[in-house]
């Protein structure tokens, strides 16, 4: 996969937004966060790695629970802030067993 991480503009704390899209449906699965790690290692491993905010270390998702997000492309917003990810989701991506974190009415 051919994607610029040099162009990718990082908040002051060192992290940007990673959107999670179903590839095939284009579903919004998920929000998390990435620094410029996880970021270089979800383009190498072909798998989403996020850093989680509150444990404050990287963050395989679906490590533990066997539901990984298989990455197909990757995309960086018009401000170079904000990153989309479409994935192959491998079972439900939110930890409440939802296919999406995105499932409840405001």
């Amino acid at each position: 996969m051919n994607f610029d991480i040099s162009q990718i503009i990082f908040d002051d704390q060192g992290l940007v937004p990673l959107i999670v899209q179903d590839a095939e449906t284009s579903e919004v699965l998920m929000l998390g966060y990435c620094n410029k790690e996880t970021l270089e290692e979800t383009v190498s491993l072909g798998l989403v790695v996020f850093y989680s905010r509150s444990r404050k270390q990287r963050w395989l998702k679906g490590e533990s629970s066997g539901n990984l997000l298989h990455l197909r492309d990757l995309k960086v917003d018009c401000d170079r802030d904000a990153v989309l990810a479409k994935v192959q989701p491998h079972g439900p991506t939110c930890h409440t067993g939802n296919k999406s974190c995105f499932g409840s009415e405001v």
